[in-house]
């Protein structure tokens, strides 16, 4: 296993001044390791981290990390910079900065290793001697934990706090205990240095803090024990905290992982506090875990939000989950296509008839298997959005309640009211109280038996023949757009597509787009070329705009627009998510105009699209494909002219800063998908 750091990827002198530069340095240095294989692609996907959620942390410490497909081993560069960069921290700038690359399917090993780093931030003596060093060697041994510390090595799950309780009790009295659970979107950093923050308050108040770290190295679940004699709870996460019923009739208090960093005394206090007070907070699969009486502005999900927000939740759920199946089902069948025609979709089973050496069979073969694929969309949009719902007890009756969707031809609408149905439904029998002895079993057997029945009569009896009818009606409607009525669908779509390039409006146009693809009609397959080609805008808008006026942008935009290029042409939105983030005012509404014009301009040339994705590289597959791309180059030049006017406006008013291209807050945020 290679080093995670090496005296290469340190650089005690980091002289960037914005958080986008020294992640460029920072990840230069990867490359030249070898440790990073496409710069910009990676930097790309520190940007749309980054644009989720800031990583800089009180302390003076920036840790922006990412996932990466561009990364072919787990690295970590640091840099330390004597002016201080702007990471987004209350506090102010970092001077300490870790820039932490984990490759896609990271393993569990070196996913250890960053967790360990993470809590090891939070230890002031750690931070000093990073602050002291003179020698990047031995920086880099000191960040791997060569060198030898005074704490007791700790376990995954936080550190243990036997030996105080011990001398606790031999006194005669009992610490205050209290049970957390930390965990953050991407898994890698946060999630462990909560854990270490709170266990480092818990030491300070004389407090018993025992953690339970739900990373992406998977979890270790707390003892029941632990638990049961606990007199308090702490969550501090940006994710849902997993088997949560198990923290019942405890006091809670409900965060954001950020919270447990950075004021983690505060919610040992508070957690006290609703002890006193005997305050219990109910706990359930379907509610995760509200705590009404504490809401907190650190918390990112969607638990204490309006009913609105929960329900485009929910359906997020279903539609992320489904995207996998589209993507790989519809481009099997779009390449089944290409090598064997149209009518290769009534060719027989190739289980009773494949001949070696005829492309029809291959061809036969990926159609088969892209419609086995299809076959699960209804089924997995209504199952999760269940789930999304009520967790795993609802993901029976989701997927009932989808297949007899498909059953009474209700489609993808019976799709997303089966879903919502069972979410409901399981939520209602949760709320039933139960016996202590029929706990065990209601999750795996009473609620899925109950609820799949309830779900059923309503799908086969109630529900599902009107829904199938406007299922019917839809279609009809859509197969018959034409001129003017084709052209504002085209607008609407283009317009969702761009608003927030990867958020719930992309996704609820793009899965409108690919539930026609099920049982594909002209006007469905007209949709779905008009939602890709208005979703490859926004990033070659970009892209051309950096081209066309590089002093317009900042040196590392300029460097993103060149990845942007590839990115738009591959149907992926999100690569103009850096460029939103940083002047949202400016950017967005040019995009979306942009959008709007190739979204109507395709529908207007009656351009068709049997694959739910693929960008430039499917061309072929596409109806009017000459018309299709003149609609995405019409469309690009529309919101790159838009652009490019904006920004010169508004360079061309005084810069008190003094900084050419300076376009905007990094505090200004689009909302994304996480």
């Amino acid at each position: 296993m290679s080093e995670l750091i090496t005296a290469e990827l340190v650089d005690l002198d980091l002289s960037a001044a914005t958080k986008d530069a020294a992640a460029r340095s920072l990840a230069e240095r990867m490359v030249a390791a070898h440790r990073v294989t496409d710069l910009d692609g990676f930097l790309a996907d520190v940007a749309a981290r980054e644009a989720q959620m800031p990583t800089g942390l009180d302390g003076g410490i920036g840790i922006p990390h990412c996932r990466s497909e561009h990364v072919n081993a787990p690295t970590l560069a640091f840099g330390r910079s004597a002016a201080g960069i702007d990471f987004g921290a209350a506090d102010g700038p970092a001077d300490l900065v870790f820039l932490i690359a984990a490759p896609a399917g990271a393993d569990d090993d070196h996913l250890t290793i960053l967790s360990g780093l993470a809590r090891r931030l939070m230890d002031p003596e750690f931070t000093a001697a990073l602050r002291a060093g003179t020698d990047p060697a031995a920086v880099a041994a000191l960040i791997r934990g060569e060198e030898p510390t005074e704490e007791p090595a700790e376990e995954e799950n936080g550190p243990a706090p036997e030996a105080e309780a011990e001398t606790a009790e031999a006194a005669g009295s009992v610490p205050f205990r209290i049970v957390a659970v930390t965990s953050c979107p991407t898994g890698i950093a946060h999630t462990y240095m909560a854990a270490e923050s709170l266990a480092a308050a818990g030491r300070a108040e004389g407090v018993e803090v025992t953690v339970e770290t739900q990373g992406s190295g998977g979890f270790k679940k707390l003892d029941p024990a632990v638990i049961a004699a606990a007199d308090a709870v702490i969550w501090a996460h940006d994710v849902e905290v997993r088997e949560r019923t198990r923290f019942r009739g405890k006091p809670l208090v409900d965060v954001g992982v950020k919270a447990g960093i950075n004021r983690p005394a505060e919610l040992i206090a508070e957690a006290r506090r609703k002890a006193e007070r005997g305050e219990i907070a109910a706990v359930s699969e379907a509610d995760g875990g509200k705590d009404s009486g504490d809401g907190d502005a650190d918390r990112s999900g969607a638990d204490h939000a309006h009913f609105g927000v929960r329900l485009r939740t929910y359906l997020m759920s279903g539609v992320s989950y489904m995207v996998p199946f589209v993507a790989a089902g519809g481009l099997l069948i779009a390449l089944s296509f290409a090598i064997g025609g149209y009518e290769i979709a009534s060719a027989k089973s190739v289980a009773d008839h494949f001949v070696w050496g005829e492309a029809d069979s291959w061809a036969a073969l990926l159609n088969q298997i892209g419609s086995a694929a299809f076959a699960f969309l209804v089924p997995v949009l209504a199952g999760y959005i269940a789930y999304g719902m009520a967790d795993r007890p609802a993901l029976v009756p989701g997927f009932v309640g989808g297949s007899i969707a498909l059953t009474v031809n209700a489609g993808f609408l019976g799709g997303l009211v089966a879903g919502l149905l069972a979410g409901a439904v399981v939520m209602a029998i949760q709320r039933v109280p139960v016996h202590a002895t029929l706990r065990g079993i209601m999750p795996v057997l009473v609620i899925p038996l109950i609820a799949s029945a309830v779900v059923g009569f309503l799908m086969f009896i109630v529900v599902g023949k009107p829904i199938a009818s406007l299922q019917n009606a839809l279609t009809d409607w859509l197969n018959g757009l034409s001129g003017s009525n084709a052209v504002i669908l085209g607008v609407v779509l283009g317009l969702m597509m761009c608003f927030d390039m990867g958020g719930p409006l992309n996704k609820v146009a793009y899965a409108f787009a690919v539930g026609g693809l099920a049982d594909p009609t002209d006007g469905s397959l007209k949709v779905m070329a008009a939602v890709m080609a208005a979703g490859m805008v926004p990033p070659l808008a970009m892209a051309l705009a950096t081209t066309v006026r590089k002093k317009l942008f900042t040196k590392t935009e300029r460097e993103n627009g060149r990845a942007a290029w590839v990115l738009g042409a591959s149907f992926i939105t999100e690569g103009a998510i850096p460029f939103a983030a940083a002047d949202p005012l400016r950017v967005i509404p040019s995009v979306m105009a942009g959008g709007a014009v190739t979204g109507a301009l395709s529908m207007a040339f009656g351009a068709t699209l049997r694959a739910p994705h693929g960008g430039v590289f499917v061309v072929p597959l596409i109806g009017e494909p000459f018309l299709y791309l003149l609609a995405i180059a019409a469309g690009t030049l529309v919101a790159t002219a838009l652009v490019v006017l904006l920004k010169g406006a508004r360079r061309a008013a005084p810069d008190p800063t003094g900084e050419a291209g300076a376009t905007g807050s990094d505090d200004s945020r689009v909302p994304v998908a996480a």
